[in-house]
């Protein structure tokens, strides 16, 4: 039986290299059991960040604390946890069942229990036909299985997952990442989780940080960041497509707006999802009057582009049939309750009330 999770906490974690600061001061916690899942942009400091918790790279400052022992200056090996890497790191030459029971028996651990452990492991992650194969001899989806039965079987009350479904198609993304968040469930580890994907953020996590320029954007559920985006940059990083941006002076706005924009909040953007918007928008709160630029069908939804007077690219996500024609000029509507405001100045989220 796998050991139960453990929690994590990351306390104010900074890693520096020269004058170049890479983490910037992150905190976040995972509960004993969760999934949390650090997202965001090539370079913002995520794969950092899990080499920090895995003892693979020194901590500038911060702490970090295992089932509430303080780790931050323990060997990688003392740290009893799992990891789960990009390119599965199998050994070409060993069979599956090799394999998977390696660390077992590089631990010296009794026989009899390496092989009640592969069976165990085996049978849960449906390799036991092929226990007998090489890596060279498997899909890309059977070898991510290996990997993560190599972790599973060591007993890890918690794993590290670095982008570890990229390398596969996107049919065997969503089918892996569904045996991830059930394997999760049923043993009651922790799993810290690295994408640069949203859609597997959104669909495998207890709790979201959303990493950009080495701190933390926004810390929330999946359903936080999409419906109650705090900055501009979740805003624009989290939907497909992302969240329209609109200047102020280009949309009709409600009374309770438009006072906003004689205030303190001069610099405004409206935000609003594209699937929140619906054509012959006159009658709507809010408004904008544009020009098509081109549409793109993409079997459910018609992805109509827009271009604002002063030449803003939007999108509008349109169902059913009677999509505009491109060059038409339209207007675009959305209720109160779909709108965000934010300050253009700050980034910042401005309190619609």
């Amino acid at each position: 039986m796998t050991a139960p999770g453990v929690s994590l906490e990351v306390r104010n974690l900074r890693k520096s290299w020269g004058a170049t600061d890479v983490l910037k001061g992150v905190n976040f916690d995972i509960h004993a059991g969760g999934f949390l899942t650090l997202l965001g942009p090539s370079g913002c400091g995520k794969s950092t960040a899990l080499k920090l918790i895995s003892g693979l790279e020194d901590v500038s400052e911060g702490q970090i604390l295992l089932g509430g022992n303080d780790v931050t200056g323990k060997a990688a090996a003392d740290r009893n946890l799992g990891m789960v890497f990009q390119n599965y790191a199998l050994f070409p030459h060993m069979s599956v069942a090799e394999n998977i029971i390696y660390g077992l028996k590089v631990r010296k651990v009794a026989k009899d229990v390496q092989q009640a452990s592969l069976k165990r492991v085996a049978d849960l992650m449906a390799l036991s036909p092929l226990l007998d194969r090489k890596p060279a001899q498997l899909s890309g989806g059977q070898q991510q299985r290996v990997a993560l039965a190599r972790v599973l079987v060591s007993d890890r009350p918690i794993v590290l997952m670095d982008e570890p479904l990229s390398n596969l198609d996107a049919k065997l993304r969503v089918e892996i990442r569904s045996e991830i968040r059930a394997l999760n469930k049923k043993l009651g580890i922790t799993v810290l989780y690295v994408t640069h994907d949203q859609s597997e953020a959104l669909s495998m996590s207890d709790t979201v940080v959303l990493m950009n320029d080495g701190q933390a954007a926004q810390i929330g559920t999946p359903q936080d960041l999409y419906d109650r985006p705090e900055n501009t940059f979740a805003a624009s990083f989290i939907g497909t497509p992302p969240m329209n941006l609109i200047a102020a002076k280009d949309v009709i706005l409600p009374d309770w707006v438009a006072a906003k924009v004689t205030s303190d909040h001069a610099e405004l953007l409206v935000g609003v999802r594209p699937e929140m918007m619906q054509l012959h928008g006159d009658e709507a709160d809010f408004a904008v009057s544009c020009t098509v630029s081109s549409v793109e069908y993409e079997g459910s939804v018609f992805l109509v582009h827009l271009m604002t007077a002063s030449d803003v690219p939007f999108i509008l996500a349109h169902h059913g049939t009677g999509a505009p024609a491109p060059g038409a000029d339209i207007v675009v509507g959305w209720a109160s309750d779909a709108a965000h405001l934010f300050s253009s100045k700050t980034g910042q989220r401005i309190p619609s009330s």
